[in-house]
């Protein structure tokens, strides 16, 4: 898994050169790195449905615990192979939508890579390797959400869904360090084994809440859900992935993984079901009043993730397996339907509302029976693989009459949009304005084979049932789940419940311009939705922001020196609150005189370097400083060090006293109010290095390092001055790099002078 992962990652950064190298076959090369992968997974299906999952890992950082843990079982199986195999179509896809673009390349790389951070996410087996993923996972949908970037919509699109993503994936990440520790484990294969652990811990309910709302953001649920009609500003083949098989169903795949460690509580199904509820309803009925293909899709897309969250919500066995036939159905229809839009828009100069299209079937043959199967199939018609997914999905809710009546709301919902993309761009008469004709073969091969999955996956539903939606069902469960399902089941009360949805559908289809005109007029109750809000904390943030900056980023050097020191000292004063204060004093040494007189003597001197009104005598001041520091030092028995503080200091005192002789007129620019700031700054600071030292006196740590210098500093160096000796011996490359770096900036600074110098000679 791991390699596979690795050439798919290579793939996508060769993209551009490939693309380079071979414009007009980029594609067809780069599909070798998901294929590869999907034949892979294939030749797994046999163990995964056996019940033996397939589990890697390799060692990343011993000290830190990571691993690069891979797990493939039934869930990840169903996840991974619709990734890999709608991926590969998508890559075909793009080199007939992309043709002729200069940025071919560059696309291909984005898509190629998001692939490979989604498979990430779906096989990893480390909490952490999964969160890694996860975020690559928004990194990548932003540039492909953004890719045409010249377009302000485009920009704005990509950066919402990476904000909303984004600022879930940290609620997810502070879920998963409680949930790891709760469990005592970092693997997902084992923390599922411990799922009565992590009911029974008291930060059950905030693992709970943080791992949904990560998800819910990734899944574009209530009320985070806006930002995927918005992402439709992404080109068509990133639209059909990323909505149909990918990014979207990355939350749904979390909360299904972590469905045996953290489900089968209350919370879990009233926090679930309701979120999922809500969010199926409320993509439903928005998408009726919708006129842009794309945007038709995304609101469907969102309830059918919705759907997702209920079913699992629910959390039987059966709405488990009705929940795993679902996410297969709609990865198919869905994925067409996008294709199909892409190529409807490509075809005809760009047109995306439905309403100015019709009459296509007999300029798009091919792109019109493909949209048909899969428009049936979203909207449940028999004999389709939707029709089978919803009809599992009625039996499994056959005790929740609340459920059942949302779902013949949402189905009904299906069944407009469904006839809506699969039907109306193709019927009546073409208008006289549109131009249209038949897609290229490349952008044919995804449809076709889509299409026709809508209608065969049906008539093989048993088998696929038995090879995919079992195993998956039984991850879920954390049990065996058997599933058996048929295309007809009998005459029975959910048949009828079917058939008064696609009638409803049908009705709404008819009606649709009074849903419309309805949609136009509640627009107003977008000013105060989500989106609403979440514009009204982003304007908040920028103007905060730039107020911020306004305060702190005046272009005045001593304010920035105040905010740091402020700042450090306010950090160390928390800290020494937090723990009580110094606790040593008792422990300290006690004070001679001449120390006292020496240290009286530099705070005399520190004041008189601040207070005078020369510079000579500020710089001789704070040359009695340095000198009483070298005082100290000899008291305290470091007659080296004092020596070498004598020096530093002479030579001070000698450079400055030469560098101010150069200065203008010595004078106070500053008002006395900023002068007693500043000085209350300098003794805050004084106190805040001053406790750190003596804290740090009394901190106990390995000591393994600093015994061996002490050991050995004069039987190998044959010094006794222990800094001295590390400095010039043991560390003497550091030293002479440190030296190196000194005498290149000097030399830098002489050659700048020395060319100052020479043109003011040269000057006419």
């Amino acid at each position: 898994m791991l390699i596979l992962l690795s050439i798919c990652f290579i793939a996508a950064l060769s993209a551009p050169w490939v693309y380079r190298i071979c414009p007009k076959y980029t594609g067809a090369k780069l599909v070798a790195a998901p294929l590869a992968m999907f034949v892979w997974l294939l030749k797994k299906l046999s163990d995964v449905m056996h019940g033996h999952p397939v589990e890697q890992q390799f060692s990343w950082v011993k000290s830190l615990g990571l691993e690069l843990a891979f797990y493939l079982d039934g869930l990840s199986l169903l996840f991974s192979l619709l990734i890999s195999g709608i991926g590969i179509l998508i890559i075909l896809y793009t080199q007939g939508y992309f043709k002729g673009h200069p940025q071919q390349g560059r696309f291909l790389m984005y898509i190629m890579a998001f692939m490979a951070s989604m498979l990430g996410v779906v096989l990893a087996d480390h909490l952490l390797l999964v969160f890694i993923f996860w975020e690559l996972t928004s990194f990548t949908s932003y540039l492909l959400i953004g890719f045409n970037h010249e377009s302000a919509a485009a920009r704005n699109a990509a950066l919402q869904a990476m904000l909303v993503t984004v600022l879930g994936g940290l609620f997810l990440l502070a879920g998963i360090i409680l949930m790891a520790g709760a469990a005592d484990t970092w693997r997902l294969s084992e923390l599922i084994q411990r799922g009565d652990l992590l009911v029974a811990h008291k930060n059950y309910l905030p693992i709970l809440i943080l791992v949904c709302i990560g998800a819910f953001t990734k899944s574009a649920q209530f009320p985070f859900h806006f930002w995927l009609p918005n992402a439709m500003q992404a080109p068509t083949p990133a639209s059909a992935y990323l909505h149909s098989s990918t990014m979207v169903k990355a939350g749904v795949y979390l909360l299904a993984r972590l469905h045996p460690a953290l489900g089968g509580t209350e919370e879990w199904g009233m926090i679930l079901t309701t979120i999922g509820t809500a969010t199926f309803l409320l993509g439903a009925i928005m998408a009726l009043g919708q006129h842009v293909l794309k945007r038709l899709l995304a609101y469907t897309t969102v309830s059918a993730l919705g759907a997702m969250i209920m079913l699992l919500g629910v959390g039987t066995a059966y709405t488990i397996k009705a929940m795993a036939a679902f996410v297969l159905a709609h990865a198919f229809y869905k994925a067409a339907l996008f294709m199909i839009a892409g190529g409807i828009t490509h075809e005809t100069g760009g047109e995306t509302s439905i309403d100015k299209l019709g009459g296509l079937r007999r300029a798009m043959p091919v792109s019109f029976a493909c949209a048909l199967l899969a428009g049936l199939s979203m909207g449940g018609f028999p004999p389709f693989f939707g029709f089978v997914a919803k009809e599992t999905w009625l039996h499994a809710l056959g005790d929740y009459p609340i459920l059942i009546g949302a779902t013949v709301i949402g189905g009904a919902a299906y069944v407009l949009v469904g006839l809506s993309t699969g039907w109306k761009p193709f019927a009546g008469k073409m208008p006289a304005e549109l131009h249209a004709h038949e897609v290229p073969l490349s952008m044919r091969i995804g449809p076709v084979t889509l299409g026709l999955g809508c209608l065969v996956l049906a008539f093989f539903c048993g088998p696929i049932g038995h090879a995919l939606v079992e195993p998956a069902a039984s991850s879920i469960a954390g049990e065996h789940v058997h599933v058996h399902l048929h295309l007809w089941a009998g005459f029975n009360k959910y048949l009828v419940i079917s058939f008064i949805t696609l009638g409803l559908g049908l009705v709404c289809y008819l009606a649709r311009s009074l849903f419309l005109k309805t949609a136009a007029r509640l627009g107003v109750l977008a000013r105060i939705g989500p989106e609403a809000v979440y514009q009204l904390i982003y304007a908040s943030v920028l103007k905060f922001a730039g107020w911020q900056t306004r305060a702190l980023q005046t272009g005045i050097l001593r304010d920035y020196i105040r905010v740091t020191v402020l700042t450090a000292v306010a950090l160390v004063g928390a800290a020494f609150y937090r723990a009580g204060g110094f606790q040593q004093w008792e422990n300290l040494s006690p004070i001679s005189l001449r120390i006292a007189l020496v240290a009286v003597l530099m705070i005399l001197a520190a004041l008189a370097t601040v207070h005078s009104k020369s510079r000579l005598q500020s710089i001789l001041a704070m040359g009695v400083v340095g000198y009483s520091m070298a005082m100290l030092f000899t008291f305290f028995g470091a007659p080296d060090l004092a020596m070498t503080q004598l020096v530093i200091e002479t030579l001070t005192v000698i450079l400055m006293a030469l560098a101010f002789y150069h200065l203008p007129a010595f004078r106070h620019s500053s008002s006395v109010r900023s002068r007693l700031f500043d000085g209350t700054i300098a003794i805050g600071v004084g106190v805040a290095v001053t406790l750190l030292v003596l804290a740090a006196l009394h901190v106990q740590t390995p000591t393994p390092v600093s015994d061996y210098y002490l050991d050995h500093s004069y039987d190998m160096a044959h010094g006794r001055n222990v800094v001295n000796v590390i400095l010039v011996d043991f560390r003497a490359l550091d030293t002479l790099g440190e030296i190196t770096v000194l005498a290149i900036a000097a030399l830098g600074a002489f050659a700048l002078l020395k060319l100052r110098s020479g043109k003011e000679e040269g000057a006419p």
